[in-house]
């Protein structure tokens, strides 16, 4: 299962710029925005697939995760990084601007990622073995009362917002729910263990999960809810973790911690098509906010590997000093900032998108994985600790 104090500030610099400021972001069907308009190309957005889902530059998925380019749904929200800490029950609270540790709140156990909702307005704790999400305000900072999920392992939402899907790794389900109440639409067994991640097409039509225990992906069809087709990767071993598509919408990247590196699937013929070495235990995958580069975190060797979209190979590649455990995390509203958490050193990290040096190094509680940082750029969100469109 992707699982896996003291130290403080270790350098200096600017922490994650509010997400309040900037120019906020208007966006077609995008949720509390009324009008339309692209970042780069006003009238160039194709109409998505699924009723409900705001249309997608091809050229560019990520194009409207610009800076600045907060929703005003969350103009107003806190400028916080939320991390859950498995072995903890906790959330550790950080205030971006100073590094500080400004609340560690008690959840459900063992948390393992928080997950912004597809209208941007709640973020969900995933508390895997409490069998429940916890909710917490990003205007207050505050949770709300638990409600009652089996086997919330990660969280994601359709492009459309019709449904929240529950990546029920032990129970080996994909269960679409309502993105509100968490009443449950559908439940779809997998042939697969430990599902966890996810990315969708560009049009928004399939999705493809990552199965960790069986060295699988699974094609989902998000409309009918159903299953398309299941694919072993050509490895023996082979541990899928997050997956992300490319900005052109072409490639899917998978990170495997054992194959160390990423695997590129054609996700319309649904096949691998190579494998990008980038360090030992390749785990989280973050996309730059002028979607160039992708953030691969290498937790097996404490470093993260910068890869270009352009080229299609890494392009350089950082070490956190004295080592470190960096998993799952994101990318500052304004792009300057990497936060990771530290797997097994009870840490987080914020290291400069700039040159690669470390801004802080944060203790927090045991345990910490999918951490999200908050809030971002974008209209909506598809779940994870923060995949913004």
């Amino acid at each position: 299962m992707d699982s896996g104090a003291g130290r403080g500030r270790s350098g200096s610099g600017s922490g994650s710029s509010a997400g309040s400021s900037g120019s906020a972001l208007a966006a077609a069907g995008a949720p509390g925005s009324a009008s339309a308009g692209s970042p780069r190309s006003a009238g160039a957005l194709v109409p998505a697939a699924l009723p409900g889902m705001p249309g997608y530059d091809p050229a560019d998925l990520y194009a409207f995760d610009r800076p600045g380019m907060v929703s005003p749904v969350i103009a107003a929200a806190l400028p916080r990084v939320y991390v859950p800490n498995t072995e903890s029950d906790t959330v550790t609270v950080i205030d971006p601007s100073d590094y500080r540790v400004v609340e560690t709140m008690k959840v459900g156990h063992e948390p393992q990622h928080v997950v912004p909702s597809w209208d941007l307005k709640t973020l969900w704790v995933n508390n895997d073995l409490g069998n429940s999400l916890t909710p917490i305000d990003p205007f207050t900072g505050k949770p709300g009362a638990p409600i009652p999920v089996h086997d919330p392992y990660n969280l994601y939402f359709t492009p459309d917002g019709a449904s929240a899907v529950v990546m029920a790794s032990k129970d080996m389900q994909l269960v679409f729910r309502d993105p509100h109440t968490m009443a449950i639409q559908k439940i779809l067994p997998v042939p697969c263990e430990g599902v966890n991640h996810a990315d969708f097409s560009p049009n928004g039509a399939y999705f493809i999960v990552s199965c960790e225990f069986s060295g699988q992906l699974l094609k989902v069809d998000t409309k009918t809810r159903t299953l398309l087709g299941v694919l072993d990767l050509p490895q023996r071993g082979a541990m899928p973790q997050d997956v992300k598509i490319s900005p052109d919408g072409k490639v899917f990247y998978i990170a495997d911690m054992v194959a160390n590196g990423l695997w590129t699937v054609d996700g319309d013929a649904f096949k691998v098509t190579g494998l990008i070495p980038t360090g030992r235990g390749a785990h989280g995958l973050y996309v730059s906010r002028d979607s160039t580069t992708m953030y691969v975190s290498n937790r097996g060797e404490g470093t993260i590997t910068l890869f270009d979209f352009a080229t299609a190979k890494p392009r350089t590649k950082w070490q956190i000093p004295n080592g470190g455990s960096p998993d799952m995390g994101g990318v500052s509203a304004d792009g300057k900032v990497l936060w990771l958490s530290g797997r097994y050193n009870a840490e987080v990290y914020a290291i400069s998108t700039t040159d690669g040096h470390l801004l802080a190094r944060i203790p927090v509680g045991r345990g910490p994985h999918g951490l999200a940082v908050y809030p971002q750029p974008g209209r909506y969100s598809l779940g994870h600790t923060g995949v913004f469109r």
